[in-house]
């Protein structure tokens, strides 16, 4: 924790990274009192007004107030993104660690299944899997933990590979331990910090993923406020900067967020790094 303060004072990108997401979810969370408009309301006489006082994000080709919209929107965003690297980063955890920790054969096999799906590139392979189960936020999210979750597999196996050639894993062995027991109290917690390090990251990558195939027309069914979808609603209005401008400065800054957190906790966690703070 000490550690952890003096990184909040030394490291200004990290802490402007915390701020951000924290912003983000709070507002989520808070959403019925933030937002001063119900998202799904139309009023056709007020389309694509210019923000105003009234309307601080202005509105949409419905009527609707964008702010509101943004501030819901941030409940399918963040949920859909941070669910999804924490079910990939779970599956793909375990599932590197039990290959490395095996070897031979076992490891050859799930290590080429992994590479097999590695093969494809992640947003086709994503929009394939989401158009062939259809249009919701459950199967959007299913979509992308198949693309994701082969990433930290690969990560936690390089790294259990190095960890388990340490004394201590020897030792633990040596004094009769199970090679469960070995794998989930010496392996493990020594090697997970670099997957938490990966999936802080992720969180942005994710929310970039997800709003692409809404923007695409799979995620999320309209009129749910999304923040893709919110900025494909916008692409016939590009003289309307408004529409389409909010939402994507709400994925961005999420995304900047996230990824200042991810550099931060690499520079805590890295033991050549951590002597700094």
């Amino acid at each position: 924790m000490r550690a952890f303060r003096k990184l909040l004072r030394s490291n200004y990108l990290f802490t402007l990274g915390i701020l951000i997401c924290a912003f983000w979810v709070i507002c989520a969370i808070l959403a019925p009192l933030v937002a001063p408009c119900d998202p799904l309301v139309q009023d056709m006489t007020i389309r694509l007004q210019a923000p105003s006082a009234q309307h601080i994000f202005g509105t949409d080709n419905f009527g609707r107030d964008i702010f509101s919209r943004v501030i819901y929107g941030g409940r399918y965003s963040l949920l859909a993104g941070c669910l999804t690297v924490i079910i990939a980063g779970a599956i793909g955890t375990f599932y590197g660690a039990i290959a490395a920790y095996v070897g031979g054969w076992v490891d050859n096999v799930m290590m080429r299944f992994s590479e097999m799906i590695l093969s494809f590139p992640s947003l086709i392979l994503a929009m394939i899997v989401n158009a062939v189960l259809g249009k919701s936020l459950f199967n959007t999210m299913f979509a992308l933990v198949i693309v994701a979750w082969p990433s930290y597999a690969r990560l936690m196996r390089s790294v259990v590979l190095s960890v388990k050639e340490n004394e201590y894993v020897t030792a633990s062995r040596a004094l009769g331990a199970s090679s469960f027991r070995t794998l989930m109290k010496e392996i493990f917690p020594n090697s997970v910090s670099s997957v938490l390090i990966m999936a802080t990251t992720d969180i942005g990558n994710q929310i970039l993923m997800f709003s692409t195939l809404s923007f695409l027309g799979l995620g999320s069914a309209p009129p749910t406020p999304e923040w893709g979808m919110m900025v494909s609603d916008g692409v016939n209005y590009f003289n309307k900067f408004w529409v389409s401008g909010f939402p994507g400065l709400a994925i961005f800054t999420m995304a900047v967020g996230a990824n200042f957190i991810g550099d931060g906790l690499r520079d805590l966690m890295d033991p050549r790094l951590r002597k700094e703070f």
